[in-house]
């Protein structure tokens, strides 16, 4: 991976990252337990998904500078019980966790401009390319930060971090198998799934709040729209 390319993308995680922490910081008690766009998750657990998110992460990492293959976790239950133990902690003590795995995802970063043994990576059946896993990073951080349903929308998001953010999206549906669909938006990006038989139009901000959330308020197609698989 080249050193400005990684250096481009670890800038915009920053910038995705501390826009996150300040909405997280100015949460009240109450409103950390407060509903998500995730279901089942309060505020507090997804912070805590995202602070084991960047732990997780770098086993994709590990797994393309050394060639032996690793999942982020050992099982789903694992992967539950972690965050669930993380959304349990005081608000400063998750807070900080988030923080200090953050930062040790992004100097684990730093090894993807070195030799990679492994070019394309596995992540939960979605083919991922090894230097892609920086860019995996900052859609979490900005399809979460949307699901905190506070003040903050994707839109401000940086134009190629809602690239990212889509791109994940895409990803998971065509490992989900969503119906066939050529996804178009207004700047000028195409995704084809499946056939690619519907054309499904709209900027990036409304795709991405479509393909994530089920929310199509800003998308437009032809016919009725497909029903989506759940992340």
């Amino acid at each position: 991976m080249k050193p400005a390319r990684l250096n481009s993308d670890l800038s915009r995680l920053r910038r995705e990252t501390d826009m996150f922490l300040a909405t997280v910081e100015s949460l009240s008690d109450e409103e950390m337990v407060g509903p998500t766009l995730c279901e089942g998750w309060d505020r507090a657990h997804v912070i805590a998904h995202l602070a084991s998110n960047a732990r997780a992460l770098v086993k994709l990492i590990d797994w393309a500078t050394t060639g032996e293959p690793q999942q982020p976790y050992e099982s789903h239950e694992a992967r539950e019980q972690e965050i669930d133990e993380l959304a349990a902690l005081p608000k400063d003590e998750l807070i900080e966790t988030f923080k200090q795995n953050a930062q040790f995802f992004a100097e684990q970063c730093e090894r993807l401009t070195g030799d990679i043994v492994t070019e394309e990576l596995d992540l939960h059946g979605k083919p991922v390319p090894a230097t892609s896993v920086p860019a995996v990073r900052i859609a979490e951080v900005v399809v979460h930060h949307h699901d905190l349903d506070t003040t903050w929308t994707v839109a401000e998001a940086d134009p190629d971090s809602l690239l990212n953010a889509v791109e994940a999206a895409v990803r998971t549906m065509r490992a989900k198998g969503a119906p066939g669909m050529t996804l178009r938006t207004e700047e000028r990006d195409e995704w084809i799934i499946g056939d690619g038989g519907q054309l499904i139009t709209s900027d990036r901000e409304g795709m991405l709040r479509w393909l994530a959330r089920g929310d199509d308020e800003f998308v437009e197609s032809e016919g009725a729209l497909p029903e989506l698989p759940a992340w």
